[in-house]
């Protein structure tokens, strides 16, 4: 099915990837099922007894925007932090803003290695160093993301036509 693995995606769904602090990043174009896939992982996640968030990540950015400004920024980093499975959906395609980088890093440095961390993109791996923009800040989030995580490249038409 659209270029996933069947045998890998029921072994992500024995979520044996949780238990190893590991991460996936399913990527592909609009309306392949990228998202359904990260939550179906999610929903089993919780099944397992794991603490799961979903998060779209523009409106991340822009709660998170909002809790910088009323005191809510370090409580609302702490969540996400310890929750046992991240899912940031859709990130992407429009470049970051010098504050949802620093977002992004700060999300991506206390999760590294202790928690597991799923994104969904429509755009190839290969771009989000240009997306993140700042090329300091862009190989510290990368190394943290790209390490120990699954890559699933979907492809297709859209499943919504």
């Amino acid at each position: 099915m659209r270029g996933l693995d069947r045998g890998l995606f029921l072994q992500l769904a024995g979520c044996d990837f949780i238990r190893q602090r590991q991460g996936l990043l399913l990527t592909g174009p609009a309306g392949v099922g990228k998202s359904w896939l990260a939550c179906a992982l999610g929903q089993k996640a919780c099944r397992e007894d794991f603490s799961v968030a979903y998060h779209r990540a523009p409106r991340l950015f822009a709660t998170l925007g909002l809790a910088r400004g009323d005191g809510r920024y370090a409580r609302l980093l702490k969540s996400l932090e310890r929750v046992d499975l991240l899912i940031l959906d859709d990130w992407g395609p429009e470049t970051l803003s010098d504050d949802q980088r620093r977002d992004l890093l700060e999300i991506v440095e206390d999760r590294y290695e202790r928690r597991s961390t799923i994104v969904t993109s429509q755009v190839p791996v290969d771009r989000w160093y240009e997306i993140i923009g700042n090329p300091t800040i862009a190989d510290a989030i990368l190394d943290r993301l790209f390490h120990n995580a699954y890559r699933i490249e979907l492809s297709g038409e859209s499943l919504r036509k």
